[in-house]
């Protein structure tokens, strides 16, 4: 089933305590698509400027990643982000960022992409965002990732985007941020009373959380570890990847019910495993569904009691 991401397309610098890579394929849309890709055919809408290679469009396009809606600006640059994890790698400082192009993103779907079922809103400003919704009028589910920042600073036009929402990520300091709660489950509450029917907390190395209310309005919570990964090298676009494994195969089932969901987040776990386990995209280059399925038989199995 067609899935839509809006979102981010950026050349990252990171730098760890062993090691920096620059000029690395980054953006929460990118990470998301290759993610995605290895379920079902992903559309990608962002902007980049003439600085950015060729090759990183090819490599999303050998994916299946449609990149007719990534549009390059004449004169433009980039984004860039250049960013320091700490010793525990999950801490970090944005040590430099460049919106360049992105700053004035103004998000224009294809034609050909406005029937998609399954739209994934990545993390940007919720204005931007919410002009995506006028233009991808078939959607069935649509799902946004958002920050503190937007919390922060554009908490109206954030709640009037979350109305339209049928589903929420968010990491839990953000999600304390957003409703004022700081029990992650009565958060997960206040966010369904807001427009959703569900809600995905991040916890990081901890895992994640769903909160959602089922088909008669009942709530179901229940909450997924973290896959133990022991060589973690770069945790860039974890989040992302996360989502884009669990909307990728949400839009590969066509099926958004309970159990698909509990699916459906169990292999973005497993996805994201692989993302930090190289620079920007590079380990997930090597991976294949055949891997990631051995990877999720593993994941089952290291849950069962």
């Amino acid at each position: 089933m067609s899935l839509l991401v809006v979102g981010s397309v950026a050349i990252d610098n990171v730098e760890t305590p062993v090691e920096r890579r620059d000029d690395l394929l980054g953006g929460s849309a990118t990470h998301f698509s290759y993610a995605a890709s290895f379920f079902t055919p992903v559309r990608l809408v962002g902007v980049v400027g003439d600085d950015f290679p060729a090759e990183h469009v090819e490599l999303l396009e050998s994916r299946n990643v449609s990149t007719k809606g990534l549009e390059r600006k004449a004169g433009g640059r980039t984004f860039r982000w250049t960013g320091r994890y700490l010793d525990n790698m999950n801490d970090r400082e944005t040590l430099d960022v460049q919106l360049n192009v992105f700053g004035e993103f103004d998000p224009v779907v294809p034609e050909e992409h406005r029937d998609a079922r399954y739209v994934f809103l990545a993390n940007g400003v919720p204005a931007v965002q919410a002009k995506v919704l006028s233009q991808a009028l078939d959607r069935k589910i649509v799902v946004a990732d958002t920050m503190d920042l937007w919390i922060n600073e554009h908490r109206k036009d954030l709640d009037a985007l979350i109305g339209e929402l049928d589903g929420l990520v968010l990491n839990d300091s953000e999600a304390k941020l957003l409703t004022g709660q700081q029990n992650l489950v009565s958060a997960g509450h206040a966010v369904l009373d807001m427009g959703p029917r569900f809600v995905i907390v991040k916890k990081g190395e901890h895992g994640a959380m769903f909160i959602g209310r089922d088909l008669v309005g009942a709530i179901e919570v229940f909450t997924l570890p973290a896959f133990p990964t022991e060589n973690v090298v770069d945790p860039t676009g974890a989040g992302d990847s996360f989502a884009g494994g669990m909307m990728g195969y949400l839009a590969e089932q066509d099926a958004v019910d309970p159990a698909t969901l509990k699916t459906a987040m169990a292999y973005g776990t497993v996805v994201a495993s692989f993302n930090v386990e190289g620079f920007g995209l590079h380990r997930m280059t090597e991976v294949t569904r055949e891997q990631i399925d051995e990877r999720l038989e593993a994941y089952k199995r290291m849950l069962a009691f």
